[in-house]
């Protein structure tokens, strides 16, 4: 280790919730990359053991732990809680984020003239409650030890609203075309008005919080002419490859970020710039 390595995060356990997803274990790698150890967690444990045992074969070691935990319910989270002895960077990384299917157009309970309240409330649930939860448990851990890091995984869909353009498919009826809910792009709002507040809620307290505002990672699944009209967006006319958000969650769990708190890290291949 390089000395006075101001990304070293030797020692420091990252605990990141809906790790098992794509970008969980990514963040992980962040973590691990730099010295630090993780703890998954997912309502899925089974999905995320498997990416815990992924994690400990690359690295060489117990490296990452893999808990059940439903952020929408607070007694998981306190159990999780009380089997650590140190949680010293939070990610909620956790969303409820339908996906858009190519297919013949999503239910009509996803789209805002015909949303049922069962739909509105899961998709806020998971996203913003589940933040509130989890930042709420975990950052008194972290003050027990003397301070922590809160990263808040927002949206680049929390600065602008969504092109539903992207998502039309011809032959569907109007009532029935793909869109992203406005549940995923509310509660990513919210999140980074929760980042804000609790930045300056613990600032005295040393625990920094800050949100990151991602846009949409490159897969297989993603149809190709969806990747085109999503690229066309993008000033840098491509979607992100899956390894380059590690640099800014190593950036905003390390003392590389110290004197920063409140604030919304955007890496978005400059699509919220137009």
């Amino acid at each position: 280790m390089v000395q006075n390595n101001i990304f070293d995060l030797t020692g420091k356990v990252a605990l990141i919730t809906g790790a098992g997803g794509i970008l969980g274990p990514k963040h992980g790698e962040a973590i691990i990359e730099f010295g630090g150890n993780v703890v998954l967690t997912d309502y899925n444990l089974e999905k995320v053991q498997k990416k815990a045992d992924a994690l400990n074969e690359k690295y060489g070691g117990q490296v990452a732990r893999a808990f059940y935990m439903d952020v929408t319910k607070k007694e998981t989270i306190s159990a999780v809680a009380d089997q650590l002895e140190r949680v010293d960077i939070l990610i909620n990384n956790a969303a409820k984020d339908p996906k858009v299917e190519d297919s013949k157009g999503m239910t009509p309970s996803s789209r805002f003239e015909t949303m049922t309240e069962e739909f509105w409330h899961a998709g806020i649930s998971a996203t913003l409650h589940g933040t509130f939860l989890c930042s709420q448990v975990f950052s008194n851990k972290m003050l027990e030890n003397g301070g922590g890091v809160i990263i808040n995984i927002a949206s680049c869909l929390a600065n602008i609203a969504p092109d539903q353009r992207v998502y039309r498919q011809e032959g569907v009826e109007e009532h029935m075309q793909n869109v992203k809910p406005i549940t995923y792009v509310t509660s990513k709002w919210a999140v980074v008005g929760i980042t804000k507040y609790l930045a300056t809620y613990f600032a005295e307290r040393n625990i920094r919080v800050n949100s990151f505002s991602p846009t949409g990672v490159w897969n297989e699944r993603i149809p190709e002419h969806m990747v085109g009209r999503i690229s066309s967006l993008i000033p840098m006319n491509r979607m992100a490859n899956i390894d380059e958000y590690k640099g800014a969650i190593a950036f905003l769990a390390s003392d590389a970020s110290s004197y920063m708190t409140g604030a919304n890290l955007i890496i978005d291949g400059g699509k919220t710039v137009w």
